[in-house]
């Protein structure tokens, strides 16, 4: 009897991705692979290419040194948080931006309905920017978001917007560095990427 060929999964970014301090099992896009296997879908472990820090042009460069070769049956990108906080221009992410999402697109075999772009958290809620200005914060983050979008819905890529429930910020949705999200608060971002991913892999 042959096994079911397992359908693949990259998964681009920075920190939110790789899930600083949290275990392999609390990522997020890990969560949402054994989310979608239990919901029915064949879907293997995903390739993570994500780094704390990164900004859009350094995935890109980490992207050609990993020398990724062929094609995937699902792709999704969260970058920019690192572009906001280092104070990088909204012109400059979007150009970066967007050269990452065709790549992703490329990735995906040309299948921008297998894209999924996930919205950049606002880290200016977590206990890490007290003291700090969070309005502005979260007015540039909205601004980075409204580029990622856009950009998104022009190639077809998919869309889900986590930045509300991040705001959110329930008891424990914060890791022990104050920065980043708790495993809880990334179950949160897969569980509402879950309808979207699971439609997409079904067509």
């Amino acid at each position: 009897m042959m096994m079911a060929t397992l359908l693949t999964f990259l998964a681009l970014g920075d920190s939110y991705t790789i899930g600083e301090r949290v275990s392999a099992a609390e990522r997020w896009p890990v969560q949402l692979a054994t989310a979608l296997r239990a919901a029915g879908v064949e879907l293997g472990e995903p390739r993570i290419v994500a780094k704390t820090g990164w900004t859009t042009d350094e995935l890109s460069t980490a992207i050609a040194v990993e020398r990724i070769t062929g094609t995937f049956d699902f792709v999704s990108l969260l970058i920019g948080v690192n572009n906001q906080y280092r104070g990088r221009s909204a012109s400059e992410y979007r150009e970066q931006f967007r050269a990452l999402l065709t790549q992703a697109v490329g990735f995906a075999g040309g299948r921008a309905g297998r894209v999924l772009v996930l919205s950049i958290p606002d880290w200016g809620v977590m206990p890490f920017a007290e003291g700090r200005d969070r309005a502005k914060v979260a007015a540039e983050i909205d601004q980075f978001n409204s580029i990622a979008k856009d950009e998104a819905t022009r190639a077809g890529a998919l869309w889900v917007d986590i930045t509300p429930t991040s705001r959110a910020m329930k008891p424990g949705w914060a890791a022990a560095d104050g920065l980043h999200p708790s495993g809880a608060q990334y179950a949160a971002w897969a569980a509402l990427a879950l309808p979207t991913a699971r439609a997409a892999l079904a067509r």
